[in-house]
């Protein structure tokens, strides 16, 4: 029989885990160094609640929520915390997931991670010059490259050509 005590220490133990497990992206983008810095302060007064609890909280945006998984016109995705270029429209594609998603990233735009939260492995995708949290790479593109760089949309913010 599982008795209170027991219960709620294997509760704790589940929510230690956890709350490690998402922590990891945070304190991996904590220990590295970019060029563009802001205080957690002036990150706030910078991005919106949304933006914040996805760019520097790694949070993810709800599926089908971003007004950018319509955006089809040519054009640039930027990086909503330092406005780097970080995807071009031609390399955006319907994945069917909810969120915007690409097949490559420019060229020195991102940087990747191991991402171990929520007891999955998965390759997290960060902005190389402010570190904020865009989203995860998959490999379960379309061809010829395979990738498809699951974005969240608020993390993004889209400049017209």
């Amino acid at each position: 029989m599982l008795s209170r005590r027991r219960f709620f220490a294997g509760a704790s133990l589940v929510g230690a885990v956890f709350g490690l497990g998402g922590a990891s992206g945070a304190l991996a983008a904590a220990a590295e160094r970019f060029e563009f810095t802001l205080s957690d302060t002036e990150w706030r007064k910078r991005l919106s609640p949304q933006q914040y609890a996805v760019l520097r909280q790694h949070d993810t945006e709800r599926a089908g929520t971003s007004p950018l998984n319509t955006e089809h016109r040519r054009g640039v995705f930027a990086c909503a915390g330092c406005q780097l270029d970080l995807y071009r429209s031609q390399d955006k594609f319907e994945s069917g997931t909810g969120w915007p998603s690409f097949i490559r990233p420019i060229p020195g735009a991102v940087r990747t991670r191991m991402d171990t939260s929520f007891f999955s492995v998965r390759t997290e995708v960060h902005c190389r010059r402010c570190g904020g949290h865009l989203g995860h790479v998959f490999d379960d593109g379309p061809p010829p490259i395979g990738k498809r760089y699951c974005m969240n949309g608020a993390a993004l913010n889209f400049r017209p050509a």
